[in-house]
């Protein structure tokens, strides 16, 4: 199955795609149905059915609780990486956290921060969690997954530099993008075969395939697990090929004006404009 969550007629929906067709659910976000997709699959079409030219496509879980992402987990990209990651090989999987307000639609704009212009982009394969989960071994970590979807990791490299931790340089605002859809493992035939590929203004910079993960996707999930709880809705960025901006000398940094498209085999493609954040004060 394929599932999304999109904006129609100014309300949010979760529904569920089939064909050149949304079939709605009541319910706001897929988040509120992950516990029992095929029960929400028999009432798709309560509230309606849209053609999928006539909706918005939003992040399928628009506010995670939790969207934490795996650090230099291709080996040719922690080749790539010394200039900016310290220590970037390692026998200990490296993570970090981006925030919830960055998680962001796959056909959405992404920001050129005010504070920097060192943006750069990451192309990934992107696993929303479908159960609660402690202490899950690898052996049974994968029933844990809900589905996949496409993600770029769009980090700020100095802000990444400037800290021990990688958590500012990818924690800004809009820069989790994730979606179309979540395809459902159902879906995905051989799952360590999909090419995870990525193009600045239609100029292939990313390639790769997600046998090529120093640590898998069941052992990531074994190891966040140890540490603490995975819950329905929460989104796991799996790493990233090599072919990022920092890796080249001189930098290819993104500029507004350019266009991010990620691609994935069955899962389909995002694609983001860099737009130049404007300065606003929040204080509500």
């Amino acid at each position: 199955m394929k599932w999304a969550t999109v904006r129609h007629d100014e309300r949010t929906h979760a529904g569920l795609l089939r064909g050149d067709e949304i079939h709605l659910l009541q319910e706001k976000d897929l988040s509120l149905v992950l516990h029992d997709l095929s029960g929400a699959a028999e009432r798709a079409g309560e509230s309606g059915i849209c053609e999928l030219d006539k909706v918005e496509f939003l992040a399928p879980i628009p506010r995670p609780r939790k969207i934490l992402g795996i650090g230099v987990n291709y080996a040719a990209h922690a080749k790539e990486s010394v200039t900016f990651i310290k220590n970037p090989t390692s026998n200990v999987q490296k993570w970090f956290n981006k925030q919830a307000t960055g998680a962001n639609g796959a056909y959405s704009d992404v920001h050129l921060p005010v504070v920097s212009d060192q943006l750069d982009y990451e192309a990934e394969l992107v696993v929303i969690v479908g159960k609660t989960g402690r202490h899950v071994p690898e052996a049974r970590a994968m029933e844990m997954v809900a589905g996949f979807c496409c993600g770029c990791d769009f980090s700020v490299r100095d802000w990444q530099r400037a800290s021990p931790t990688m958590i500012m340089g990818k924690g800004f605002d809009t820069h989790a993008p994730f979606g179309p859809f979540l395809v459902t493992p159902d879906e995905v035939n051989d799952l360590q075969g999909l090419q995870v590929r990525g193009f600045v203004n239609g100029e292939l910079r990313q390639t790769g395939h997600v046998r090529d993960m120093t640590f898998s996707i069941a052992q990531q999930i074994a190891h966040l697990t140890a540490a603490f709880t995975l819950e329905p809705g929460d989104v796991i960025f799996t790493g990233t090929p090599a072919g990022v901006g920092a890796g080249f000398d001189p930098p290819k940094w993104l500029k507004a004006g350019d266009t991010v498209r990620i691609e994935i085999d069955q899962l389909g493609h995002s694609e983001h404009r860099i737009v130049a954040e404007k300065k606003v004060t929040v204080l509500d």
